[in-house]
Order: structure tokens, then C-alpha cells, then sequence
């Protein structure tokens, strides 16, 4: 009976997800004692766990899209870094009014964000265009403003840091008064409950699946593949906006050469390491955020154990190959193959018996 409990167990689809958190969070354990110590101070939370969730939100948020993006169009999309450097620089340059600095807003915050927003739905409809209507693959597709997304924020912000010292802005990276969570975990906590609901109460959720499992398919039973990829190109987009507000309102600057640098293959690797298919077909939100928190995890935890930031991405690809190849079909048929395999052992000994 305990082996079947087991079983079932381990044959979840999120169990290798939490088990790989859950085992770079048991590493500190050891390395790191005061690794799970949170403390209160001027009445906001602090700590090594604190700021895994903070740090985090921005991949959280660019993982959901990034997801979405895999399963519906068994491709990656590797321009979302890019997309959140652009969407910070015409964030900045319209609150400072086309200044380098501000100390008061020239623009309605609001119209700042949402402009930054609708840039990221824009960039986001432009790869849906070269994606899904072109037929071009999603990696070279998006290649395009992988190269050139961060030369636009260069021509938006004159190749300068844009800052805007005003605390309103510097909200969203921060913490909201009375409120001891940081707003980053509040908004990625927000975007994740609402894209679930909406896949979970639409049809959209079992849309994306067909499309991602056979496009041709789907089309004949009605299903508008086009319109579904293109779609997904844009959450993405939004998603992308939306981690770059973050990212910026952290550091309260537009600084194109680094705001989102890499977060693409961070994004990637959340999807993978989240149990979802880089194939397209079935996915997991709940996977993929699980999977944004263990390589954030793993950041913290190597920056804990005082490894240079020079050598941090070397241990981190180590560390996520191994989960990946755990994760990874070819090992799930070899682990199904020995098991068979004693099956048959067992069964010639009790004949031989």
C-alpha cells in the first residue's frame, strides 16, 4: 500500500518541480543556518526567503508568458528581456519628460505605465505577426528584437540612464506603506491568479494545448491557430511590459544595457524546469512558477555561500542541467525500462522457486 502511495506520488506531473525546490531549499540548511530567518524592520519584511519571493516576481511574470508562448507555438520567445528594456526606457522618458533625471513627474504615472504596457503588447503582436502569420520559427522571429530591442531603449533614452527619483514610482519595486510584502510578489501573485482563472474558466487554456499539439488539427475542428499563436506572442508582450515596470521601478532608472539582461534564458529554463514540453502541447503555470522560484532560489543560495557573481551562472547551469535531464523523457523511459525489467526478475525467481 506505501508503495502505491508512493507511486502516485512521485507520478505527479508537479513532484519533480517542488522536489528540485525543495531540495536547493534543504542545501541551506546546512551551508547557510540563518537561511529561513525573517525579520521585521521599519515595518517591512527581511531575509534570505523574502527576498527569493521578491527577487523572483519579475521572472514569475515573464515565466506565465513565456509558457504560454512554449505550448502554443513549440517555440521560445527570446526577445522578452529586450522587451522589458524597452518598455522601462518609454516609461522613463515620458515621466521625465525627455530629461536624463526628474524629481517630479512631467507625465500622469499612469500614462507612463500604461505606455510602457502598450509597448510590450505591440513588440509582443509584432513577433505574434512574424510567428504565427509568416510561419517564421519563433526563435528567429524573435530574434529580431532580441538584437535590436535593446539599441530602440538606447534611441528612446539618448544612451543615457534615465532616472526618476520621484517615490511614487519607486512603489512598484518596492513595498506599499503598511504592507510589510514586497509589491513585486504582490503583482506576480496577481498576474498568476488571473491567468489561471482565465485558462481554467475559458476556453483559451484548451485552445493553446490543441494548437500546440497539432496546429493543422485544430484548425479543421474550427480552432483559429493563427489567431491563438499571435495571442500568446502578445500576453507575452504584456508580460514583458509589466517585468520591465518592475525592474526598473526597483532601481528607479530606465538603464537599457541591463534591465531584463538574460532574464530570456532564465524565463526558458523556469518553463523546462517546470515539467512543460519544449515541444508545445499540455503546460503548467503552477510548474512554471514553481520552477522561476528554484532557479531564483539558487541564485540566492550560491550569493549566500559567498560565490562571485563572475562564477554564479557556471554553478547555476550545472545545477539546472542536472534537473532538466531529471525531468527529461529519455530518463523516464530508462527508469520505466529497470523497472520492467525487475519486474521480469521477480517473476523468472518465483518460477524457478
Amino acid at each position: 500500500m506505501k508503495a502505491i502511495n508512493i507511486k502516485k506520488i512521485t507520478s505527479q506531473r508537479l513532484f519533480l518541480p517542488i522536489f528540485c525546490l525543495a531540495l536547493v531549499l534543504l542545501v541551506n540548511i546546512i551551508t547557510t543556518p540563518n537561511f529561513f530567518q525573517i525579520s521585521v524592520r521599519d515595518g517591512v519584511l527581511y531575509g534570505y526567503m523574502v527576498d527569493i519571493i521578491n527577487r523572483a516576481s519579475e521572472l514569475v511574470i515573464l515565466a506565465i508568458g513565456m509558457t504560454l508562448v512554449v505550448s502554443a507555438s513549440a517555440g521560445t520567445d527570446i526577445s522578452v528581456g529586450a522587451i522589458m528594456a524597452v518598455s522601462a526606457a518609454v516609461c522613463c522618458n515620458i515621466l521625465t519628460g525627455g530629461e536624463r533625471a526628474a524629481t517630479e513627474l512631467a507625465a500622469p504615472l499612469i500614462i507612463g505605465l500604461l505606455a510602457a504596457l502598450a509597448v510590450g503588447v505591440l513588440i509582443g503582436c509584432f513577433n505574434g505577426f512574424l510567428v504565427a502569420k509568416l510561419n517564421i520559427q519563433p526563435m528567429v522571429a524573435t530574434l529580431i528584437m532580441f538584437t535590436a530591442g535593446r539599441g530602440i531603449a538606447q534611441l528612446i533614452t539618448d544612451g543615457q540612464i534615465t532616472y526618476v527619483r520621484v517615490d511614487k514610482y519607486k512603489l512598484l519595486g518596492s513595498s506599499l506603506p503598511g504592507i510589510p510584502v514586497p509589491t513585486p510578489f504582490i503583482v506576480a501573485m496577481i498576474v498568476v491568479v488571473v491567468t489561471s482563472l482565465v485558462l481554467k474558466k475559458t476556453a483559451l487554456g484548451l485552445y493553446i494545448q490543441s494548437v500546440g499539439i497539432n496546429k493543422r488539427a485544430s484548425r479543421l475542428v474550427g480552432i483559429k491557430s493563427v489567431q491563438i499563436m499571435f495571442l500568446t506572442y502578445a500576453i507575452c508582450g504584456l508580460c514583458s511590459g509589466l517585468a520591465g515596470l518592475i525592474a526598473s521601478s526597483r532601481i528607479y532608472s530606465a538603464d537599457a544595457n541591463n534591465i531584463g539582461l538574460n532574464m530570456e534564458l532564465d524565463a526558458i529554463l523556469a518553463v523546462a524546469i517546470g515539467g512543460n514540453s519544449l515541444g508545445g502541447g499540455k503546460f503548467s503555470i503552477a510548474g512554471s512558477v514553481i520552477g522561476a522560484y528554484t532557479i531564483q532560489a539558487l541564485t540566492t543560495t550560491l550569493y549566500a555561500m559567498h560565490v562571485s557573481s563572475d562564477q554564479v551562472p557556471v554553478y547555476k547551469a550545472i545545477v539546472v542541467v542536472i534537473i532538466v535531464a531529471l525531468q527529461s523523457p529519455g530518463l523516464a523511459k530508462f527508469r520505466k525500462s529497470l523497472a520492467q525489467k525487475r519486474e521480469q526478475n521477480a517473476k523468472l525467481g518465483k518460477g524457478a522457486a
